[in-house]
């Protein structure tokens, strides 16, 4: 929904964005929240200067405390009197907590049961009364728009909200400050309001920087929408990076986004997973799947940004220790350092020996082997050789395999 379509909302002027407005967001945040650094990261991308805006490391661990804080500090005394409400399923909800908590006003937010433990009692450790909700974030979102209506409170929408849009523009002002001449920034995009936000900033200050966002392939609303030229909804939304798994772009964020965004791109989860490894390995930075999209797209050249001074947002760590190994394991299989091989080979002495000595000649470490017999078509002394290792990389794998082939092995 349209937050301007929201009650307690004012006049048409309550929806316009403007450069003095990020600047007044920026000035009441400074008490609240952190300036998060600017690090270089020079082992990720070898063909451009690539930077890292570390909004994982902010407080709630998203950046999304900085748009929610923006919106409830603005409220007037009846206003914040009635309380606020939000509905989410992770880094929204901690932030408008936090936020209520620190305007002195009661928070009630609306979380799909389905959400995890860890994000549920993080945004209850901030104050908040979190109203659990049969089913998913859609029927959490209707219960919500139901309490809003019998309360009055104002709410505070995740995304299509210009106080939202100003406060999360206000990592392009600090960008701005760290690195004057930047040439393209990448943006995770969900709803589209982070991205709103920085693109309105920066273009108005630095015209010639270039503004990429990235969805992920299966929640590519915003994407899809820019290419029909007007707002779409998906059917569904399947990925693992659930802050930007929405359905349908704001009215709002659809608008600022066809204006000031250049250019946006989807990339896979086994992308997304590769990226999280690759911020923790390299750089020592938690990710979550949301936040590590814009990683994803430089490490697989999605964008443009070769020879470019190059910043990246890792927009949140709140990620679900649950599924880490799960998205570390997925990563290690991407780029090729988790591998597996499957021979066909007569039952005979000596044969596995023979592998595991090619294998470990190569500098590869082998972690699992099983043994299997062949199937009804094939020798009937064969059988089948399943063979999982540690590898470098994909070039390393294609270096063992050919190595058994050329040993008379036949690869299945």
């Amino acid at each position: 929904m349209d937050d301007c379509m929201l009650p307690n909302r004012g006049t048409s002027e309550d929806c316009v964005l403007t450069l003095d407005r990020i600047y007044r967001a920026a000035y009441m945040l400074k008490p609240v929240i952190r300036k998060t650094d600017l690090i270089k990261a020079v082992s990720i991308a070898s063909d451009c200067e690539l930077y890292l805006k570390a909004e994982n490391l902010q407080v709630t661990g998203s950046f999304k405390v900085r748009g929610a804080y923006f919106k409830i500090a603005g409220l007037s005394p009846k206003e914040r009197e009635k309380g606020v409400i939000a509905c989410s399923a992770g880094n929204h909800a901690q932030g408008v907590a936090l936020s209520a908590q620190k305007s002195g006003t009661h928070a009630t937010i609306f979380i799909p049961n389905t959400a995890p433990i860890s994000k549920i009692e993080a945004t209850r450790y901030y104050g908040a009364d979190v109203r659990l909700v049969d089913g998913v974030y859609d029927d959490a979102f209707e219960a919500s728009l139901a309490y809003l209506k019998e309360t009055g409170a104002v709410y505070v929408h995740p995304f299509d909200d210009i106080d939202v849009i100003a406060g999360q523009g206000t990592i392009g002002l600090e960008l701005i400050e760290q690195l004057a001449d930047m040439e393209a920034i990448v943006v995770p995009v969900g709803g589209g309001g982070l991205i709103s936000g920085i693109g309105f900033a920066v273009k108005a200050l630095n015209p010639s920087c270039k503004i990429y966002g990235v969805q992920a392939v299966g929640a590519g609303s915003m994407t899809a929408s820019l290419h029909a030229h007007k707002r779409s909804t998906l059917a569904k939304v399947a990925t693992f990076a659930d802050g930007i798994a929405v359905k349908s772009p704001g009215e709002l964020t659809f608008g600022l986004c066809s204006q000031y965004v250049d250019r946006i791109v989807t990339v896979t989860d086994d992308e997304i997973a590769t990226a999280v490894l690759t911020l923790m390995e390299q750089q020592k930075l938690v990710a979550e799947g949301a936040g590590a999209v814009s990683v994803a797209a430089v490490l697989f050249n999605k964008i443009p940004v070769k020879g470019k001074k190059t910043v990246c947002i890792v927009s949140g760590g709140n990620i679900d220790v649950n599924i880490l190994s799960r998205v570390i394991s997925r990563g290690l299989l991407t780029s090729g350092r988790l591998s597996e091989l499957t021979i066909e080979m007569l039952d005979k002495p000596g044969q596995l020996k023979e592998v595991s000595a090619i294998i470990a000649d190569l500098g590869a470490n082998v972690t699992k082997v099983t043994h299997n017999p062949a199937g009804e078509n094939s020798d009937i002394n064969g059988c089948y050789l399943h063979i999982a290792m540690e590898t470098k990389d994909h070039r390393h794998l294609a270096d063992i395999r050919n190595a058994i082939r050329k040993a008379g092995y036949k690869m299945i």
